[in-house]
């Protein structure tokens, strides 16, 4: 099943994605996680000096329109989580911008933006966040030059639990790994393959370092994705499918399987996203936490870097070189 209408994504992407979503999930958290953006902070503004004050007029050149994830009293989030940054206009000084960005761990590790638009920048580890701790994200904008009229932003952020999952397609199991222990082994059926458009068969499961970008206890999958709408042609469907977790802007979840039990373990045979049992389904949703790591190998279809949150396909010296800073 595929996706009808895809999350913003950072460039086009060049096919649709298997499993699919009637209405697009937005990049927020999803039940039982309050859904509800929490306010973002505002830092004191400095004092203007007395030889600038009533001289030069305030005014606000450039704010912020965003900040993903939500803060610390509204979701933790997993060690993997990116921190996105959307500005209410474009954004011309791009290293003066940047270089006001900062952001603060608990627990120190080396990071780097990298700026996907004129208007979008988004952080990212080296490695990826120690859990149980809290990261302070500020924005001194109130510092920019011209922009003295600014309000500095801050957002605290709480990292939950480490969930790593490794999905083999070609032995069909999900490994999950909590804080380094196996957790649990959930038999699934990934993208059985078949359906090629533009070069790219999108009914294989892409392999890769997926992010979990937010969930919900019942989506609704249809055929509407490949052009099919009318309920009489053979190729239809549309389903409530439950504990779906998003892995991708191209449609790929994670799920309970619809009926089809005895593939579960044994063959590959969805649309692309990852098919699970009942109890496996509900038990990874039940702990998935946005931004937790879901690694899937095994498959002849790579994951692409700006297919949702997908930042971890780029290597440090990759991820690096889209920061407007020299160092």
């Amino acid at each position: 099943m595929r996706v009808t209408r895809m999350l913003p994504a950072l460039v086009a992407l060049a096919a649709a994605s298997a499993c699919a979503a009637q209405s697009a999930p937005v990049p927020r958290a999803q039940t039982p996680v309050v859904v509800a953006q929490a306010a973002v902070t505002t830092a004191p503004t400095p004092t203007p000096s007395p030889t600038t004050t009533g001289t030069a007029r305030k005014k606000v050149t450039l704010g912020i329109a965003d900040i993903t994830p939500m803060g610390e009293k509204t979701e933790k989030v997993g060690v993997g989580f990116p921190i996105i940054v959307t500005f209410d206009r474009d954004v011309k000084n791009k290293a003066e911008v940047e270089a006001l960005l900062e952001v603060k761990p608990e627990k120190p590790v080396d990071g780097a933006w990298r700026w996907v638009s004129k208007r979008k920048v988004i952080y990212r580890t080296k490695t990826y966040w120690q859990p149980y701790q809290k990261v302070l994200f500020t924005a001194r904008l109130s510092e920019l030059p011209g922009n003295t009229g600014a309000k500095n932003v801050s957002r605290r952020f709480a990292v939950g639990a480490k969930n790593i999952s490794v999905v083999n397609t070609r032995k069909h199991v999900m490994k999950v790994y909590r804080n380094g222990k196996l957790a649990k082994k959930i038999p699934i059926s990934a993208g059985k393959g078949g359906l090629v458009r533009n070069g790219v068969d999108v009914y294989l499961t892409t392999s890769g370092t997926h992010l979990t970008m937010g969930k919900k206890a019942v989506e609704t999958m249809t055929s509407s994705w490949m052009g099919v709408t009318d309920p009489k042609d053979p190729r239809y469907y549309k389903e409530e499918i439950p504990w779906a977790v998003r892995i991708s802007d191209s449609g790929e979840y994670v799920h309970q399987s619809a009926g089809y039990y005895h593939f579960l373990g044994r063959s590959n045979q969805s649309h692309g996203c990852v098919r699970a049992t009942p109890a496996g389904a509900k038990w990874f949703y039940t702990i998935a936490q946005r931004g937790d790591v879901v690694k899937i190998t095994g498959t002849k279809r790579k994951l692409q870097w700006n297919n949702g949150w997908s930042y971890w396909q780029l290597n440090w010296t990759q991820w690096k070189k889209g920061s407007a800073l020299k160092s």
